[in-house]
């Protein structure tokens, strides 16, 4: 009995911690409706983000392939199509969250400002001021625990 007590005792003690994983965010500051799919080893179904609204998906590792990507699209099937992508990719691991933002098919934000920042001011922002793919690396890493948000037509990069 006292075995099964640890046993219980050590899950619980594990629990605030799956709990304390945060979020990835897509936020639409854009006039028009975006369409969004969560890829890893399968397919979600489409989420409309209307203009204004946001789509959230907790942070969590996909046992296929690791990552995920929020593939992001201005028409409804956009991702079957081959219309231009922009993807929001983060893979979690036990101590920190990896993302990135990169396009595939175009640039569908050209103009337009794109950002991903967090609410700890520690972690590294990402930022498309005419919303195109700038030279380098865009791979960011951060603690796991808080939201990293992608907002599609920004005012203003962050600082």
């Amino acid at each position: 009995m006292h075995i099964s007590n640890l046993a219980l005792f050590s899950l619980a003690a594990l629990t605030p911690l799956a709990s304390a994983v945060g979020h990835a965010n897509v936020t639409n500051n854009c006039q028009a409706k975006m369409y969004l799919w969560s890829v890893g080893g399968s397919i979600s179904q489409v989420h409309t983000i209307n203009p204004g609204a946001t789509y959230s998906e907790q942070f969590h590792r996909d046992p296929t392939s690791g990552g995920i990507s929020l593939k992001i699209t201005r028409t409804s099937n956009g991702l079957y199509d081959g219309s231009p992508q922009l993807n929001f990719a983060y893979t979690l691991d036990p101590t920190q969250v990896w993302y990135d933002l990169s396009t595939v098919f175009g640039t569908a934000f050209q103009g337009k400002i794109l950002s991903v920042a967090s609410e700890n001011e520690d972690c590294p922002t990402i930022c498309w001021p005419d919303g195109t793919q700038p030279a380098g690396s865009q791979v960011k890493t951060c603690e796991p625990n808080s939201d990293k948000v992608l907002t599609l037509c920004a005012d203003e990069c962050p600082a």
